[in-house]
């Protein structure tokens, strides 16, 4: 079982940056799809962004293209979300997530990933 564990969280200004890291305690962790999901007061959980596992292909959900970036240090275990030119809809809990099985892309609902974080707080202030 691959344990989860964000950081990096915490409040900054409308325009500013932050980034976020997510430590895997499994030392497969290279061979996971990884994926950020964000989620806001009162809205469902939703995809970030992710990263395969072989390749290191990136997928972005619209509203963050251009503006956060998502990688992996595979041999720290540590997956990493720069975000830049952070807007106040940014505002949410902060997941990392793996889905079950090794080199899987499951895609981007949150109920295809089986491996969850706790979450850190993103906070933008306008």
């Amino acid at each position: 079982q691959v344990q989860l564990v964000e950081s990096g969280g915490g409040l900054v200004q409308a325009g500013g940056s932050l980034r976020l890291s997510c430590a895997a305690s499994d030392n497969t962790f290279g061979t996971y799809v990884m994926g950020w999901f964000r989620q806001a007061p009162g809205k469902e959980r939703e995809l970030v962004a992710r990263i395969t596992s072989i390749a290191g292909r990136t997928d972005y959900a619209d509203f963050v293209k251009g503006r956060f970036t998502i990688s992996r240090d595979k041999a720290k275990n540590t997956l990493y979300l720069q975000m830049n030119s952070q807007k106040s809809d940014d505002t949410g809990v902060y997941y990392c997530a793996a889905p079950r099985f090794r080199r899987t892309d499951v895609g981007e609902a949150p109920a295809r990933y089986e491996y969850w974080g706790k979450g850190t707080q993103v906070t933008v202030s306008s």
